[in-house]
């Protein structure tokens, strides 16, 4: 009799195993309230009082607020308000931290003590299809939710990713958060890229988590940082598109800054990225060793030399570059990534294997994918 009763139980409890996670699930409602009292509405003025622009930004600890660089840069004076109850406005001492590349800023508000309101950062990129939401201040309209999914994932040199989501995004949601399911913060909406085209974008959270308070400074300071400098315009024009995955009129950006101010690494890199990805890798090659002459020791740049290489067909001279980069960076799980690749391709299965062990324990997901790559 036990035995037949037996084999029922099984199922109904995996039924009531499985009903147990779905009640266990936040719903959306639910998780929007959680999160939401972290978001803030900011509003800068020039010297005179006058509106200058809005965006939006989220406290990263007490605080602190995160934002987009280009919302406070020329103002004179900035405020936030919480979105939590009929909100409260706080004005802004100045910034603590500031990322001109990854267009971050983190804010000191004065403000008093209270409950921690603050937002967990991702530690993961998401996958293409991850469901999101965003919450920020678009048109003025406070604390607005907006859902979507995420549509890519691209990479920028200089170590941060932008995240492409179909969330609806207007004026005013600069310096919002995405949230995943969760309620971690994958990345900051940027909505400095408008040239009519429909593509809504996000610095992934670990640019973010490399923001480290320091001195403050008043936001007067943002005013002046370049203005008249060609090469930075060039620069910063550049970014915008290859935000926008437009190599071709970037690569043109870059090279044109390089060229005004040739001790720039950064833009030698970044017109080696741009040719890699028009399938020009001997000259991203000489690109990429311009860069390393004015910065030996940058293991991204060797990590990225060792890409053209490998496009390139050259595999030796890829193992070479990615195994300084491993030297000199020993925790970055691309650089294993790359290596274990590279080995593979070259026929060497057991310098892959030994890479791809590192890989494994640095990164599950990344290891998976080469897993995916090599099957």
């Amino acid at each position: 009799m036990n035995k037949r009763i037996f084999p029922r139980l099984v199922p109904l409890a995996l039924v009531l195993f499985l009903a147990s996670l779905v009640q266990a699930q936040e719903s959306l409602p639910s998780l929007v309230k959680r999160v939401k009292p972290a978001v803030v509405a900011i509003a800068t003025f020039d010297a005179n009082g006058e509106a200058l622009m809005t965006g939006s930004g989220f406290f990263l600890s007490p605080g602190q607020v995160v934002t987009n660089l280009h919302v406070v840069r020329g103002a004179a004076r900035a405020e936030i308000k919480t979105l939590d109850g009929k909100g409260k406005v706080y004005p802004v001492n100045g910034t603590l931290a500031v990322d001109e590349e990854g267009d971050l800023a983190l804010l000191n508000v004065d403000m008093p003590p209270q409950p921690a309101r603050v937002s967990e950062l991702a530690r993961e990129l998401p996958d293409e299809g991850e469901p999101i939401f965003v919450i920020g201040n678009p048109l003025k309209l406070e604390g607005s939710v907006t859902d979507g999914i995420v549509s890519a994932v691209r990479e920028v040199p200089n170590s941060y990713r932008i995240i492409q989501i179909t969330a609806p995004i207007s004026h005013g949601n600069s310096g919002s958060p995405v949230f995943n399911l969760k309620g971690q913060v994958l990345g900051v909406v940027t909505v400095k890229v408008t040239n009519g085209q429909n593509i809504n974008l996000a610095i992934a959270a670990a640019r973010v988590g490399q923001l480290r308070a320091g001195k403050l400074h008043p936001l007067s300071d943002l005013a002046a940082k370049g203005k008249g400098d060609v090469a930075e315009s060039s620069y910063r024009n550049g970014l915008d598109s290859l935000w926008l995955g437009n190599y071709d009129s970037a690569v043109g950006y870059f090279e044109n800054a390089a060229n005004k101010n040739p001790k720039r690494a950064d833009a030698w890199v970044q017109v080696g990225y741009c040719k890699v990805k028009q399938g020009k890798s001997q000259e991203a090659i000489r690109a990429y060793q311009q860069a390393l002459q004015l910065k030996p020791d940058d293991a991204d740049i060797h990590n990225k030399l060792g890409d053209a290489y490998y496009y390139a067909g050259r595999l030796r001279e890829a193992i070479e570059s990615y195994t300084t980069a491993k030297e000199l960076r020993p925790d970055n799980p691309e650089t294993f990534y790359n290596l274990a690749l590279a080995y593979y391709e070259s026929g060497n299965q057991l310098m892959a294997a030994a890479e791809a062990r590192t890989l494994q324990r640095l990164d599950p997901k990344l290891y998976e994918k080469y897993l995916r790559e090599t099957m």
